[in-house]
């Protein structure tokens, strides 16, 4: 039986949100396993990253890490970004079917493609709390995305 979900529209497209999970600001997912935490790209993130193709990380597995610190890279079909800690924790181990297959970012983002194990003492966002976060940057992520298509032309 699938979870429940909110879903946040995006023009055309509707990212999913399960409730089950919680969020950081940065669109990262995060879902209790165990005494830790399993993280990926939310379906807003993979819709505005588009196409991962290439995935590298920077630090290895059991590493701990500060917020906003570089911890690896992907490129997508739009550019080459890098990916960095969502917040202060340690980085206990990475997926490593994405190294073979980053593409399970893209078609599975809340299943196949998770991108790490996390652990973290610091709070995060219920869905409801993500859902108003990105309600309230909605407007400025439209002109952004217009700005970046404007520019490719």
């Amino acid at each position: 039986m699938p979870h429940a979900e909110l879903v946040f529209p995006m023009g055309q497209y509707a990212a999913r949100l399960p409730t089950d999970r919680q969020y950081v600001e940065s669109h990262l997912w995060f879902q209790e396993v165990e005494s830790h935490y399993r993280v990926g790209f939310t379906a807003y993130a993979v819709r505005l990253i588009q196409d991962v193709y290439f995935l590298d990380w920077h630090i290895d597995p059991q590493t701990t890490v500060r917020k906003k610190q570089q911890i690896g890279e992907l490129e997508s079909s739009k550019a080459v970004s890098a990916l960095y800690a969502p917040l202060e924790g340690t980085v206990l181990q990475f997926n490593a079917a994405l190294m073979n297959d980053p593409s399970l970012i893209n078609t599975d983002p809340y299943g196949t493609g998770w991108l790490y194990e996390f652990q973290t003492d610091f709070p995060l966002l219920s869905v409801e709390g993500y859902f108003a976060h990105l309600e309230a940057t909605w407007d400025e992520t439209q002109r952004l995305l217009k700005g970046q298509y404007n520019d490719a032309g």
